[in-house]
């Protein structure tokens, strides 16, 4: 069974810093893209940032110059450095990728259960 496992949500100031980690398990043949979205209360869940199979990355104007997207391909992990953190950056952070899983020859796409992030004046 794949899962996808966010971790390092917390409550920092304004300014600060954190890091997130999804962690992909279970039977993965292969990841192409790796997402983090992030839902606020009321707020549609919107894309912050993808990382690509071949490593370039995309990010959402509002982030763009703060958080850095970064992948472990051999642990099936990906990391979202965010610093100079704001309160609009508060909302539960989503870990997102499309798997292959072993003896299987297509893609689907699966969630993580999200992770806290509240960012305080």
């Amino acid at each position: 069974q794949v899962q996808l496992v966010e971790s390092g949500g917390d409550l920092v100031q304004a300014g600060g810093s954190l890091t997130l980690s999804c962690a992909a398990s279970g039977s993965i043949f292969s990841i192409t893209d790796m997402n983090w979205y992030r839902q606020a209360p009321g707020n549609q869940r919107e894309l912050v940032a993808r990382i690509f199979s071949d490593g370039s990355s995309y990010f959402v104007d509002s982030v763009k110059g703060r958080f850095t997207i970064s992948r472990d391909y051999v642990k099936n992990m990906m990391f979202l450095q965010m610093n100079s953190l704001k309160p609009e950056d508060t909302a539960v952070y989503y870990c997102n990728a499309d798997l292959m899983t072993s003896g299987t020859d297509y893609y689907v796409n699966y969630w993580g259960r999200g992770t806290q992030v509240t960012v305080s004046l």
